[in-house]
């Protein structure tokens, strides 16, 4: 998964970043929530609800799927896509839902100190002491 700042359009490769591992694996629950899809349905939902800046590829979105699968989250189904052509829908299970709100919830949690920590604005009087 890459990341683009929408500000001046550069990557960060996420890779190296080990704060945003299983995050994928969140996107891909939350994208499947009303429904069905296929793989590139799944890439394409995360790409527009971030406006453009999460772009997952390939090769990162098919071992995720199989991870997820293997872990009874979600179930997959041949079937059509919408242009007449094979594909492998992928649906949440109970057990999908249920990871979904409890990664939810942390997520959002996490998201809320990061920004404590980022909207910060002078050093904390705890922090003035030890220096």
């Amino acid at each position: 998964m890459s990341l683009t700042n929408s500000q001046d359009e550069s990557k960060v490769d996420t890779s190296k970043l080990e704060l945003f591992r299983g995050t994928l694996d969140v996107l891909i629950l939350k994208a499947l929530v009303w429904g069905p899809l296929h793989g590139y349905a799944i890439t394409s939902f995360i790409r527009r609800y971030s406006d453009d800046a999460l772009l997952v590829e390939e090769g990162t979105l098919y071992p995720a799927l199989w991870r997820l699968e293997s872990k009874k989250l979600l179930e997959a189904e041949w079937g059509l896509s919408e242009n007449n052509r094979k594909a492998k829908f992928y649906r949440l299970t109970e057990e999908g839902r249920r990871h979904l709100h409890r990664e939810t919830q942390t997520w959002e949690a996490y998201a809320i100190a990061v920004a404590k920590v980022l909207g910060a604005t002078q050093p904390h009087p705890a922090v003035e002491e030890l220096a």
